[in-house]
């Protein structure tokens, strides 16, 4: 049954060469199949990361807002991420 059916179509040259082609385009070619899966993969990976930083951005944003329109705010900040202390004062980290 297989041979009846696929020896017709190599012994046609234009098949023959259809079927070349299509594996070609398939597998060896610049823009195979195999390549835009794996372009697409990266596609869809930079726009979550785009969506992520945009994200990150606005909460950022909204932070310095914050930061900027209240001084006490500031100095809180200042004293909990970078251990800034006042002249006469003592800071102890504790892990």
């Amino acid at each position: 049954m297989i041979k009846k059916v696929f020896f017709p179509l190599l012994k046609n040259k234009f098949s023959l060469t259809f079927i070349v082609f299509i594996v070609w385009i398939a597998f060896f070619d610049a823009n195979s199949l195999i390549n835009r899966t794996a372009n697409l993969r990266h596609v869809h990976r930079l726009e979550n990361e785009i969506i992520f930083f945009r994200e990150k951005i606005k909460d950022d944003n909204a932070r310095l807002e914050e930061l900027y329109s209240d001084p006490s705010n500031l100095e809180k900040f200042a004293r909990e991420q970078y251990f800034m202390k006042m002249e006469n004062e003592d800071v102890f980290i504790i892990e």
